[in-house]
């Protein structure tokens, strides 16, 4: 059976020769990361980078870093939509007219979508305007570019997309496999040239541990060039050389480790805090109009000094109490 070539650009440099002369060149030494999210986002994303998120769905995402890039105005970057949800609505924000173009390219496989939410009105918007370009892939195709990269290699071959319109508007190749001479696809690694990951706990390092599903970002961790922790506590590196066993991330792949409590909200961090489904809705329906969309932004995300200010405007302390409260009502089955 022949298929016809795969159309999609490829976005990012899959050459593992080239990611390990950035890797050797990556400092190993155990040296204190600890820094504000604003000081993370503005000497580690730099425009025209390749970004991709950690978490999964509204699950365990880098809120506060995400909040940042947008207030920074970072642009023109190339995008990792994996399993975006909120942090693919909250980038979009920064494509509004007047603000510049922080999203210029998409490796789309899940976004605009924020699960049984319902549809991001904005990002909608963004992505039918033309002005970003894509490239198709699924899920598990983008995890598998991870995986490649994670590996030191430029491609890994697999079967999923034959046959079908995605694998047409990706930028995969077939192939065939030299040794049964199967038709199979090669999905090229995907290096990106920075990664935000939230995690439970960390140590100063960057060591990191990470409680429920981990989806691709131990991968990622290991794929990215740069990587920024924000993390819901640092925790003593005592505490991680006790239980080594937990350490999810270890420190030689990270380069920014940013505390930020309560850091994934409006998302839901397991174990940690419910997502706040009340806010998420507000988002949607604050989309439908693009004017009131503007004054949102500028009341929860401009305007605002940092995260904590922003969780103030959400209701503060008593608010991030009732989540808390409910998510582990739920992990007690209640």
């Amino acid at each position: 059976m022949t298929f016809p070539a795969a159309t999609g650009r490829l976005f990012s440099d899959p050459s593992a020769n080239a990611a390990r002369e950035f890797f050797r060149t990556k400092p190993r030494a155990l040296r204190d990361k600890v820094m504000s999210v604003a000081d993370a986002v503005r000497d580690l994303v730099r425009d025209g980078d390749y970004l991709a998120i950690g978490g999964f769905g509204a699950d365990r995402i880098p809120t506060a870093a995400v909040h940042e890039i947008v207030r920074q105005r970072k642009q023109n970057l190339s995008f990792a939509g994996h399993t975006a949800t909120h942090d693919f609505q909250i980038l979009c924000a920064g494509n509004l007219t007047g603000r510049g173009q922080t999203l210029a390219r998409v490796d789309v496989a899940y976004i605009v979508g924020l699960e049984a939410r319902g549809l991001s009105p904005h990002a909608r918007r963004v992505m039918e305007s033309g002005t970003v370009e894509c490239t198709e892939w699924t899920n598990y195709t983008l995890a598998v570019r991870l995986k490649a990269a994670a590996m030191g290699l430029p491609f890994l071959p697999c079967r999923s997309m034959l046959g079908t319109d995605t694998f047409r508007h990706s930028a995969a190749k077939i192939i065939t496999c030299p040794f049964t001479g199967e038709t199979l696809l090669a999905l090229p690694a995907l290096y990106p040239d920075v990664a935000i990951i939230h995690v439970h706990e960390a140590d100063r390092f960057g060591n990191c541990r990470i409680r429920g599903t981990t989806v691709a970002d131990l991968d990622l961790a290991r794929a990215a060039k740069r990587v920024i922790i924000t993390c819901e506590r640092l925790i003593p590196n005592e505490e991680i050389r006790r239980e080594p066993s937990l350490t999810a991330i270890p420190f030689f792949c990270v380069d920014a480790v940013c505390e930020v409590p309560f850091g994934s909200y409006p998302g839901n961090m397991p174990g940690e805090y419910f997502s706040d489904e009340e806010h998420l809705q507000l988002w949607l329906k604050m989309e439908e109009d693009e004017e009131q969309y503007r004054q949102f932004l500028h009341h929860y995300l401009f305007e605002p000094k940092d995260f904590n200010d922003y969780l103030q405007r959400c209701g503060g302390l008593e608010r991030l109490r009732r989540l808390r409260a409910q998510e582990l009502l739920l992990h007690q089955g209640r």
